[in-house]
């Protein structure tokens, strides 16, 4: 009887380990596994469920040179996930902004894209009152790299383009190019004694893909003052070119290259050249405030043209710095129809009105007329300073409507802009002192930054942008010495609608499994893990939570500090 009650018992005990075991594997992980938790607390930004990702072996990380690195293809992708078990984002320890300075604190450095290294750029004054958008420079003369450079607000990059040895950028901006913002520059070398240059016209979308360069035409160099597309699809700027001549009835000698101020327009499709005009053949060499040279062979740039701007009626205005005037010139037959300045001016002016060596001059809606003014007073008691002038061309008089003067009275000698905003900020580039400003209607200063002291920048913008790269996020990582933490950092040059990154890891690059969502920070972020996985990837998100990147898959190669 016993024997038959302990048989009976057993079976008992059998069918119900049975039965809850079937029904735990149905339902219980699903229903106790706790969420992923994340770094920040808006629930949009919790990613996809933790997923097995399935990658292509890794290849290693190259460094492209600058041109690769805006035509290479983007690197292995992650495939789309396969839903698995959720980890919780224990795994993310730490979250922080890279801010590696080196170079004597004046270059920035990035571990995951330690090909670039831009100047570091300083706030020095901040409101919220500040208009919208990014700021536009691009640096030269400084131990780090030249090139187009995008910062924010906070004096982080955006996006950064190196320069190649000997090749620099000025006048980088954006502009409308049939119907899209596009970026624009000259590129080329430079002329230091003579301040200017020999080079082309470069056109950039919004996925940093090079869609036009523009050439000069009738075997001319453009010249890096300005670079400036019209609505018409054609291209204006300026060439300096030299021309020999006698100038012993002005003083001086024989076989001096004065240099010809030359505005060419081009279409930028075809590069037809469609109008030329030619200061030699406009101005005297007697309007000029620059003596002629006394030795054979020299250069005179009697002119120095450096802006040039559309005018309300469709002809040009055209600054030339060393005739301390901006003239307008009939688009279709060349002729100047007045001189704004100088010694030969149409207008009179009131005191404060007064400018020299100007640069930027520009019509605005109201039809006030802006400009740089780098010298106002003399160059021992002077200071540059942005200008708003009210041109009467009925009674030829020219009056002070508003000034911009720094707070620390910046004296430019050289270079220098004036942008006015939509909101009607004034957003200003100080030229060969490595500041930029903005201020309201008022003249109250909002932003203040400034490039190292060794840099200058001829001019600086503020505009809205949206960048979409072409190439994918880029990721290195480091094992700490603790063994069981690493750090991954994170960047995507240009991209300007990451919020967040999704860190992914695993053993081999095929078993790779979310560790869960980072906020992006900086230009590179830095990631702490709590892992002793081998391979890692990022995935980029957008505001929604959208996936909009990923990057390849990269293996720890060195040690770290804790």
């Amino acid at each position: 009887m016993r024997s038959f009650l302990a048989i009976r018992l057993y079976v008992l005990i059998l069918a119900v380990t049975l039965l809850v075991s079937s029904c735990g594997s149905g339902g219980r992980n699903n229903s106790q596994t706790p969420p992923i938790s994340v770094t920040t607390n808006a629930s949009r930004l919790l990613p996809s469920p933790t997923a097995l990702v399935t990658l292509s072996s890794p290849t290693p990380e190259v460094v492209p040179t600058p041109k690769q690195q805006l035509m290479q293809p983007s690197p292995t992708a992650i495939s789309e996930p396969t839903p698995i078990e959720q980890v919780n984002s224990r795994y993310i320890v730490d979250v922080r902004k890279v801010n590696r300075i080196i170079g004597r604190g004046k270059v920035r450095y990035f571990f995951s894209r330690p090909d670039i290294k831009p100047p570091n750029v300083t706030v020095r004054a901040s409101s919220k009152s500040m208009a919208y958008g990014y700021i536009f420079i691009a640096p030269k003369k400084g131990p780090g790299q030249s090139g187009p450079m995008i910062v924010d607000n906070q004096g982080e990059v955006v996006w950064f383009l190196p320069m190649r040895a000997g090749k620099r950028v000025l006048d980088f901006k954006v502009q409308n190019y049939k119907g899209n913002p596009v970026l624009t520059w000259w590129e080329g070398a430079l002329d230091m004694k003579l301040g200017s240059g020999k080079g082309d016209f470069v056109i950039m979308n919004m996925h940093y893909k090079e869609i036009a360069r523009v050439k000069a035409g009738n075997g001319y160099y453009g010249d890096l003052h300005e670079f400036l597309i019209t609505p018409e699809g054609t291209a204006l700027f300026l060439i300096y070119h030299p021309v020999t001549k006698d100038l012993s009835d002005l003083g001086g000698v024989k076989n001096t290259h004065v240099i010809d101020g030359i505005v060419q327009e081009v279409d930028i499709e075809s590069g037809r050249v469609l109008f030329e005009w030619h200061s030699l053949d406009h101005v005297g060499l007697d309007e000029s405030y620059i003596p002629v040279p006394k030795n054979s062979g020299q250069r005179y740039d009697y002119f120095h043209a450096n802006s040039i701007a559309l005018d309300k009626d469709g002809n040009l205005l055209v600054s030339a710095r060393h005739t301390w005037a901006a003239y307008k010139i009939d688009r279709d037959t060349g002729n100047i129809i007045w001189r704004l300045g100088g010694k030969k001016s149409d207008f009179t002016f009131e005191s404060k009105a007064k400018f020299a060596y100007q640069h930027d001059v520009r019509r605005q809606p109201d039809g006030t007329i802006t400009l740089f003014d780098n010298v106002a007073d003399s160059r021992k008691n002077g200071k540059s300073r942005g200008l708003v002038l009210r041109v009467d061309e009925q009674s030829k008089r020219v009056e002070l409507v508003k000034e911009y003067i720094h707070p620390d009275r910046i004296l430019s000698m050289t270079q220098g802009n004036m942008q006015i905003l939509s909101n009607g900020h004034v957003f200003i580039g100080w030229g060969s002192e490595p500041f930029f400003s903005e201020f309201d209607q008022e003249g109250n200063l909002l932003f203040d930054a400034q490039l190292p002291t060794s840099y200058d920048n001829y001019r600086s913008y503020r505009f809205e942008w949206s960048g979409e790269p072409e190439s994918a996020p880029r990721i290195a990582a480091q094992r700490n010495r603790s063994q069981d933490k690493v750090t991954i950092y994170v960047s995507w040059n240009g991209a300007t609608s990451v919020h967040n990154w999704e860190v992914l890891a695993g053993n081999t690059p095929g078993s790779l499994m979310s560790l869960g969502v980072s906020p992006k920070m900086g230009f590179e972020t830095a990631i702490l893990l709590k892992t002793n996985k081998q391979y890692f990837a990022v995935r980029a998100l957008d505001e929604n939570g959208n996936v909009i990147g990923k990057s390849s898959v990269v293996k720890i190669t060195n040690m770290g500090r804790d």
